[in-house]
């Protein structure tokens, strides 16, 4: 999956990209809303099949001290 923008299509949000120029990570579209930060992401057809076929999405979640916001991935079909 990769994120992509505009976060919220249709809707005058301000942008703004989290972990701009920080290796290995990619840059994450996102939006404020409320005390939450909403980002979109984008299911290649092979994702889509296998969130079709198993229902699952995984959600990983780095480890961090100290950071407002935690590094983040999402996964379809079983990790590796």
């Amino acid at each position: 999956m990769i994120p992509v923008s505009p976060v919220v299509p249709g809707k005058e949000y301000t942008e703004f990209v989290i972990v701009k120029d920080q290796k290995p990570y990619i840059p994450l579209p996102a939006v404020r809303v409320g005390d939450c930060v909403l980002s979109r992401w984008h299911m290649t057809w092979k994702e889509r099949w296998f969130a079709f076929l198993w229902g699952d999405v995984y959600l990983w979640v780095e480890k961090s001290v100290g950071t407002p916001l935690q590094p983040v991935k999402l996964q379809v079909g079983a990790p590796k």
